[in-house]
């Protein structure tokens, strides 16, 4: 492709760099001219334009863009059609995004030309809500580029949406002398909030004593349910603490306490009746994005969740401070 200032008299074919205001309208960036655009430049006075000359072999932005785009879009993701070198590409579910980092690093690196930008691993999106997005920077790219783009993507999409899948979910909430019913029911109203988007719902709520057996006898009582939450009236602070004991001692298993994600330090983690069980954080009474968050939205997506994928949740784990939390961080250390 050349680029540079191009007579009119010799600039048929030409992709124009700039719009071009004439008496008579504009001529949009990105047009390439043909003898009337040709024509309504000179008759508006312009004697030279800048813009691009193909050469062979040379793919235009949009097409460029569009080839890349669909090649990038896995499931449950729509691609628009591409405009001034861009395609943008959207979720067709409600659900958690999913990407292959090393894929889009290396197209990234393919060519200055070439960019894709998308939404952090594992975000939360809505249906018809944008993804990604494919820019390409110059008018045309080489036919060579374009192809090694499609190399450095692959046979299998990259980009994708684990759509949410309705679960029947069931709460325990453990209470001690003093616990307000108030705050009982807006622990409810949070979870029901979170399952919203999923359209999973409670099919179960039981309330018991803080104490070890209580809980362990209520979740023995419990319906069939492809998860469990419980909320504790105190913290889970220790492996062998009131929770965990108590999913032990019903026969379940805890897989990882604690994580690397704050607010949310104090999650759970464990099966019971071969379904995931979660010990939910204090801040989770609380509708703010936190720890909890992360670990539930993956369950619900469908998206395999183990101690590992929890521990290494640290990058990117410092979210927003919670003011209402009994101990914000800003305060420790002052």
């Amino acid at each position: 492709m050349k680029f540079g200032s191009v007579p009119v008299t010799e600039a048929e074919g030409v992709i124009l760099a700039h719009a071009a205001g004439l008496p008579d309208g504009r001529i949009a960036k990105g047009t390439r001219l043909g003898r009337d655009e040709l024509a309504r430049l000179a008759s508006g006075g312009v004697a030279t334009v800048i813009g691009a000359m193909l050469a062979e072999g040379d793919v235009p932005e949009n097409d460029a863009a569009a080839v890349l785009a669909q090649a990038l879009a896995g499931g449950a993701v729509r691609v628009a059609p591409a405009a001034t070198g861009r395609a943008n590409l959207f979720a067709e579910e409600n659900g958690l995004f999913l990407a292959d980092r090393q894929a889009v690093d290396r197209l990234n690196e393919i060519d200055p030309g070439i960019t894709l930008a998308t939404l952090p691993e594992y975000a939360p999106v809505t249906a018809g809500q944008m993804i990604a997005t494919v820019k390409i920077i110059p008018l045309a790219l080489s036919g060579i580029a374009v192809a090694r783009g499609l190399e450095a993507i692959g046979a299998s999409p990259p980009l994708r949406v684990a759509a949410y899948r309705p679960a029947r979910v069931a709460l325990v909430q453990t209470m001690l002398p003093g616990i307000k019913d108030s705050v009982l029911q807006k622990t409810k109203r949070s979870l029901d909030a979170r399952l919203a988007p999923s359209s999973s719902s409670l099919v179960e709520e039981q309330r018991c004593a803080h104490d070890p057996d209580a809980l362990r006898e209520t979740l023995l009582r419990l319906r069939p349910a492809e998860l469990v939450v419980i909320f504790g009236a105190s913290a889970v602070i220790d492996r062998r603490d009131v929770i965990p004991a108590a999913i032990e001692d019903a026969g379940g298993a805890v897989h990882q306490f604690g994580m690397p994600v704050d607010p949310g330090n104090l999650l759970l983690f464990g099966t019971f009746r071969d379904n995931p069980i979660l010990g939910a954080p204090g801040c989770a009474r609380s509708p703010k994005e936190n720890g909890f968050d992360w670990v539930l939205n993956r369950l619900l997506a469908g998206v395999e969740v183990s101690p590992q994928d929890i521990r290494r949740m640290g990058v990117g784990g410092l979210l927003g401070e919670i003011p209402t939390r009994p101990s914000p961080r800003a305060l420790v250390g002052e």
